[in-house]
């Protein structure tokens, strides 16, 4: 009697706990934890190099909160060049990759509308090698006194020309796990078209340096440049006037010739007799 009310005890426990199973599948399916199965990185991706079979894995994530632009298909990843880094169990997302059919390489990682230009720098020049891929720096130009064709003289002035440039690479490594310093003699920066134009020009001209930046800090520096006078804190210097020379003098056009009088014409003489006078005419 004993055993037969434990059996009937025991095997109302086991439907309800399958009951609370069966349950809180629907419950879970309903609030969409289901998963769906995504591409995901298997290992660490450095930007800039190919997708290979055994760095991608289908992995099951939550199919209420699968990010905008995941891959569903390993099919869409062959031969398809990342963007960024990409950390291992970190989905794929379409966003990382560059266009289909680009090749690997540093000219997969430059944005749309973007060039890649490189210039020389040193341990100063190069924030001591605190200038790393992924920083943003603004990059001042320091221009010496000169003459000018009018003889006077442009002052020294130093001037921050651009701001908030991406560093791609250092030297030829465009890895940005690495928060080392690195002291290099090049470095890569991303630039819109008259940027390129601004820097070229400004390297020319004069010495270039980098200013390395806070990496979420959108304002602008909007200063006038310093000078010898202003750090110096002395009254600033006025350009000479300009020498303007003497207009030539042209010389007098010669006043015209007045006409002489025409000679009075003899009509003929004049007789006087006496009192009376009577012109004769002239033979």
């Amino acid at each position: 009697m004993r055993n037969s009310r434990a059996l009937l005890i025991i095997g109302v426990a086991l439907f309800l706990a399958l009951a609370s199973v069966l349950v809180a599948a629907k419950w879970m399916s309903e609030q969409g934890v289901a998963g769906t199965r995504v591409a995901v990185a298997s290992a660490d991706i450095v930007q800039g190099s190919k997708l290979a079979e055994d760095s991608v894995q289908l992995a099951e994530w939550p199919a209420g909160s699968v990010p905008p632009g995941a891959i569903t298909d390993l099919k869409l990843l062959e031969n398809r060049i990342v963007r960024s880094d990409v950390a291992r169990g970190e989905p794929i997302l379409e966003s990382k990759l560059a266009p289909p059919g680009t090749t690997g390489g540093l000219s997969a990682v430059v944005a749309t509308g973007k060039r890649a230009m490189t210039v020389r720098v040193n341990d100063v020049v190069g924030v001591a090698g605190f200038a790393l891929p992924g920083n943003y720096v603004d990059i001042l130009v320091n221009l010496e006194s000169t003459a000018l064709d009018n003889g006077a003289r442009q002052p020294s002035i130093s001037k921050i020309v651009l701001e908030r440039i991406l560093v791609l690479a250092v030297a030829q490594e465009s890895n940005r796990d690495d928060s080392k310093p690195r002291v290099v003699n090049a470095v890569t920066l991303e630039l819109a078209p008259d940027q390129v134009e601004k820097l070229d020009l400004a390297r020319s001209i004069g010495s270039l340096s980098l200013v390395l930046r806070n990496q979420v800090d959108p304002q602008p520096a909007n200063t006038s440049g310093a000078t010898r006078e202003s750090v110096l804190g002395l009254p600033e210097a006025k350009p000479a006037p300009l020498a303007v020379a003497p207009a030539p003098v042209r010389p007098a056009a010669p006043a015209p010739a007045r006409p002489r009088p025409a000679a009075p014409r003899n009509e003929g003489v004049l007789v006087i007799r006496g009192l009376d006078a009577a012109p004769q005419a002239s033979n």
